[in-house]
């Protein structure tokens, strides 16, 4: 009996260790394999046959010597210090404001700043092209010029993740004792100066989670620039680092040099989740 408890926590998680493994721990493995690897073409200028050789670090130094790479970097980085202050200034605006006790209809508005969270980024980002298009357009105004573009496509990525960051932060707004806003009361604290001196404060761990996920889903940027290239000639198709992989591998069919900038976006996104936990622990 107690062989059969000491193994039902294990066989509860196996499924979920099984899938990582297999969708998650195995494709890794199979890149960081590719990274290190090249097509070497044989047959003289007819290039009649083809072999994989070991590459060492060429991958990995082509990839540093990319210019264009970095160029899709800096356009992701301006996204995301437009997208992460965004998304997380509104999820704390919005919990702090269901928040407040006099706040009516709070399930309805709930509902409707989550939204649009659970609508596929695809379709949102299709309806935002419509919206930012010219012809289709109500606004008017030019939303893919050079540098309003950058604008455009943070505007997608905070709408759609403001309502998720929202309830994490209303989640632990929540958690907090009752007894701590009625003693800031006694002592003549407004609503105003009990959210910021004494709710931001309490909650800040659950802010710096959602600028956590904020900032992975940065390094993840694909779907609402890819989705809008069609609709703008400002959006490349390397416009950003996952675009510049999908074009290396499935246009220019170089699996081994976009296995070796998977690799290293990997471990950025590992090196930012570090840092990030590091500083919620402090």
């Amino acid at each position: 009996m107690a062989h059969r408890k000491t193994r039902l926590p294990y066989l509860l998680v196996l499924p979920a260790v099984l899938l990582f493994a297999g969708f998650v721990v195995t494709p890794g493995i199979y890149a960081l394999v590719l990274s290190f690897q090249q097509r070497k073409v044989s047959g003289g200028l007819l290039g009649t046959g083809s072999s994989t050789v070991f590459a060492g670090l060429d991958n990995y130094t082509s990839v540093f010597g990319d210019a264009e790479l970095w160029h899709s970097v800096l356009r992701m980085l301006a996204v995301a210090a437009i997208s992460i202050p965004g998304t997380v200034g509104l999820a704390l605006l919005f919990a702090l404001m269901l928040d407040v006790p006099r706040t009516r209809l709070t399930r309805f508005s709930r509902l409707a700043i989550f939204l649009p969270y659970a609508v596929p980024g695809v379709i949102a980002t299709l309806m935002w092209g419509f919206l930012y298009l010219p012809a289709t357009s109500p606004f008017g105004g030019d939303f893919f010029g050079t540098t309003s573009v950058f604008f455009s496509v943070g505007n997608i990525v905070v709408w759609g993740a403001a309502g998720f960051n929202m309830i994490v932060i209303f989640t632990a707004l929540r958690a907090l004792p009752p007894e701590v806003y009625e003693a800031a009361k006694l002592d003549g604290c407004s609503e105003l100066q009990i959210a910021w001196r004494i709710k931001v404060p309490m909650v800040r761990p659950a802010i710096w989670m959602c600028a956590l996920f904020s900032a992975l889903a940065a390094l993840q940027l694909f779907n609402e620039p890819n989705t809008l290239r069609p609709l703008s000639n400002a959006i490349s198709s390397t416009w950003v680092p996952l675009m510049k992989i999908y074009n290396d591998a499935f246009v220019d069919s170089d699996l081994n040099r976009a296995a070796a900038t998977s690799v290293l976006f990997t471990v950025a996104a590992l090196a930012v989740s570090f840092l990030a936990a590091r500083l919620v622990r402090r």
